[in-house]
């Protein structure tokens, strides 16, 4: 190699050859002449259709149950007797806030912990149900994030970045393996009937993959798939013939529009719909559940009824064939349920007894049912709480450290895994960022995160991007 410096023109025609490449890059992928890298060869006739992943698999499907807000990992999972001890005191150093108000003053935890399982796992009083499977779970107490903001943070934990427009991981879920049912979509949402939690629809969108990845929301009460079903009765032939002619428009107008991934999944959908007026209704009806398995997620319960009967469809869904299921929290104290800047005693109570009940019940349910070594349950929040004060009894955002539950799926039960230090400020030991999660769901489900990807504006994206992240699958945590 010469030792001589390059002369400006060199520089230009060197360089020049990198940000032409990309530009034509562009320009082909916009006229669909360059293909795009995935896990297999998909039709486009079959989107949803299942397909294998790169590896062999450990799970078949995820049950994300996302706690928006934000849970107290020093209140519920992670207890420091050393914050207890200093209650009142400065806080040793200044640490990171989001709101305007917080003491730098340690305040200890008003719950008491007791340890669980054969691994003595500490959890605490408020999760007296989830304690009594503490051998079929997995605590990382190492957690942390990008953002201590709802929406951001909200958006790393489900797209793998902190900005929107990002596939959400349900989506890359389905886009990689399909569906097992045809009759129902790969990505199934289930939300608090009464409202949308913090970002709303966009937590499940698809991003920039074709639309028919993107969540499907599924009602809880009620008719379970909106405007399913004619709001007028009509005779089985004549709705037939009318499927019939709006398919021979519809590929018409394909043929006309092609790579217009909006109009496909619209396609997709109306077919779809049609299949799932036979069978959607039939799976999510709980009434053929019996009594014992409805009181066991309590649905005879007020405080537990709506998030139990939500819990309980997700385990039907999984049952049928559905990829991945999310499941949302009630909207009670507040529409950030886990958000507790204030009365952090009655606010962790009131959301605690709303999803301890049923987040147990779907662990034992699939367990007695021999679904639980098939499917991922994931129980997280978007970020932590801070261990000083905010005001007299709150506690702020806090993203270096956070707790979560993970099981099935080749999860290893009764694990702890991680620490923080002493007041549960800092992840320190076996730290495991958001993008380590991820990889390591995707590897269970048989995804190498490094190979999964789709082409976009010229460059193969990812949800885990590990020449960036550095993400990793964390083999600790597995069984």
């Amino acid at each position: 190699m010469s030792d001589m410096p390059l002369s400006r023109r060199e520089l230009l025609r060197t360089f020049g050859n990198g940000f032409g490449t990309l530009a034509l890059a562009g320009l082909l992928e916009q006229a669909g002449l360059l293909g795009k890298e995935s896990v297999t060869t998909r039709p486009s006739s079959r989107p949803l259709a299942s397909r294998p992943g790169h590896l062999t698999a450990k799970a078949k499907a995820v049950i994300q149950l996302f706690q928006n807000g934000g849970p107290s990992q020093m209140d519920l999972f992670d207890p420091k007797p050393e914050l207890s001890k200093r209650h009142g005191q400065p806080h040793p150093e200044q640490v990171e806030t989001f709101q305007l108000g917080n003491r730098n003053v340690l305040m200890g935890s008003p719950f008491r912990f007791a340890k669980h399982g054969q691994a003595g796992m500490e959890l605490s009083e408020l999760l007296p149900q989830l304690a009594s499977v503490a051998d079929d779970l997995c605590l990382v107490r190492s957690m942390h994030t990008e953002n201590n903001n709802h929406p951001f943070a909200i958006n790393m934990m489900q797209a793998g970045k902190t900005f929107f427009g990002r596939p959400a991981m349900g989506s890359w879920i389905g886009y990689a393996l399909g569906t097992e049912n045809q009759d129902l979509p790969a990505y199934i949402v289930l939300r608090d009937p009464a409202g949308y939690n913090t970002s709303g629809r966009m937590v499940w969108s698809s991003g920039w993959l074709p639309a028919v990845y993107q969540g499907t929301e599924f009602s809880a009460t009620g008719t379970p798939v909106l405007h399913l079903r004619p709001s007028r009765p009509r005779p089985r032939e004549a709705q037939a013939r009318s499927q019939d002619l709006l398919s021979q428009l519809n590929a018409m107008h394909l043929e006309e529009h092609p790579r217009e991934s909006e109009l496909e999944a619209r396609v997709q959908n109306f077919e779809l719909a049609a299949r799932m007026q036979l069978s959607a209704t039939d799976v999510l009806d709980l009434s053929r559940e019996s009594s014992a398995t409805r009181t066991l997620y309590g649905l005879n319960n007020p405080a537990t009824a709506g998030y139990g009967a939500r819990c309980l469809m997700a385990r039907r869904l999984v049952e049928s064939g559905v990829r991945f299921v999310q499941v949302f929290p009630p909207l009670s104290p507040s529409f950030q349920p886990w958000d507790n800047h204030g009365n952090l005693r009655d606010g962790l109570k009131t959301i605690c007894g709303h999803v301890d009940q049923p987040s147990a019940a779907l662990l034992r349910d699939l367990k007695q049912r021999g679904l639980l070594d098939d499917v991922i349950v994931m129980w997280t929040g978007e970020f932590g709480r801070l261990p000083i004060t905010e005001g007299a009894d709150g506690r702020d955002h806090n993203r270096h450290a956070f707790s979560l539950l993970m099981a099935g799926g080749g999860f290893k039960g009764g694990c702890i895994h991680g620490s923080t230090d002493d007041f549960g400020y800092r992840a320190l030991e076996n730290r495991v960022s958001v993008h380590d999660l991820h990889a390591t769901i995707l590897h269970q489900l048989g995804i190498d995160h490094t190979r999964l990807s789709f082409l976009h504006n010229g460059r193969p994206e990812r949800l885990t991007d590990p020449e960036v992240t550095g993400a990793r699958i964390v083999h600790e945590l597995l069984a």
